[in-house]
């Protein structure tokens, strides 16, 4: 089962200083347009290569712009090798930029 967590959540979770990675799965042009602070980018075609930057000591947020990558990405290290700790930010970037951050541009 896909386990989600809202903008607004994560927002919470961010601001109690919780220890929680942030990883954006989306293309490094997409990046550049809009990120929540402190987000690593691993492209969701370098995630085979990459996922050992994937932490599995605490929860992982994985961030995309809508939220269906995201669940690719966890889907994928979930049955690949075992990852537990992910939740996919519901919504997405897109989300998070209408219902946290108005000032983040979208695209």
């Amino acid at each position: 089962m896909l386990r989600e967590i809202t903008p607004a959540e994560l927002q919470q979770k961010i601001k109690n200083g919780e220890n929680i990675q942030l990883i954006d799965v989306r293309q490094p042009e997409e990046f550049a347009i809009c990120s929540i602070s402190g987000s690593q980018l691993i492209p969701l075609g370098e995630i085979p290569k990459r996922y050992a930057e994937v932490g599995n000591n605490s929860e992982a947020v994985i961030i995309c712009h809508h939220g269906f990558r995201s669940a690719q990405a966890i889907q994928y290290l979930n049955q690949r090798f075992g990852y537990e700790n992910l939740l996919n930010l519901k919504g997405g970037i897109h989300a998070w930029a209408l219902q946290v951050d108005p000032e983040m541009a979208v695209y």
